[in-house]
């Protein structure tokens, strides 16, 4: 069972510390479906959920009260929205994960990419750069050992237990798999982000 912390974060906000992202997932759901009084954000993170509050309707101490008051429970699968992702594995570090997963070469990465079903834990970075939860343990590979100074919009990337597109052109460090059409951040557009916390992601391999 997940262990609940609750720090203090000011006096408009109150940070809640869990144990594992699906953990922060399921909280930062709950708060959302049923703020607490005066709650006026959630912002989840990796292991954390931020709760924003107006200080004029309610204090730190009372929200504090109430998210304690909250079962702990994961994030249920399939509860998001789902967003399909196209996805052409033809990155340049495909050999490169291959090796460092062990596995037999870069068909057996796209296709262990490809099987798994995702959920966005938070989003960082940059705008619209989502932090993707639920990927294969064994594609869990580091971060490249030197950044690269340019990485292109749409890039599909994984470092560390975590995938992600890039939503645009950026340095970046994460190991390059393939590259999506999709535009994942717009500022003309309403929502401007196509992934936010919660949404669920499965990759679609296209044609190389």
């Amino acid at each position: 069972m997940s262990r609940l912390r609750l720090l203090p974060y000011g006096d408009r906000a109150v940070l809640a510390e869990v144990d594992d992202g699906p953990h922060a997932l399921g909280l930062a759901a709950q708060l959302r479906s049923d703020p607490p009084f005066g709650v006026v954000d959630v912002v989840p993170g990796a292991r954390t959920v931020l709760v924003l509050l107006d200080p004029e309707l309610t204090s730190p101490q009372l929200v504090r009260e109430a998210v304690a008051a909250v079962p702990l429970q994961p994030l249920q699968p399939g509860r998001g929205r789902l967003v399909e992702i196209p996805v052409r594995y033809d990155g340049p570090d495909l050999d490169e994960v291959a090796r460092l997963a062990g596995l037999a070469g870069p068909d057996e990465v796209a296709a262990r990419h490809a099987a798994r079903d995702y959920v966005v834990a938070f989003c960082g970075f940059a705008p619209g750069f989502g932090y993707l939860a639920g990927g294969d343990p064994v594609l869990a590979v580091p971060r490249r050992d030197s950044p690269r100074t340019r990485v292109p919009a749409g890039a599909l990337a994984v470092a560390g237990e975590w995938s992600a597109v890039y939503p645009r052109a950026s340095p970046g460090g994460w190991r390059l798999l393939g590259s999506t059409r999709l535009v994942l951040f717009d500022a003309e557009r309403d929502p401007a982000v196509l992934l936010s916390p919660g949404t669920r992601v499965r990759f679609v391999a296209e044609p190389r």
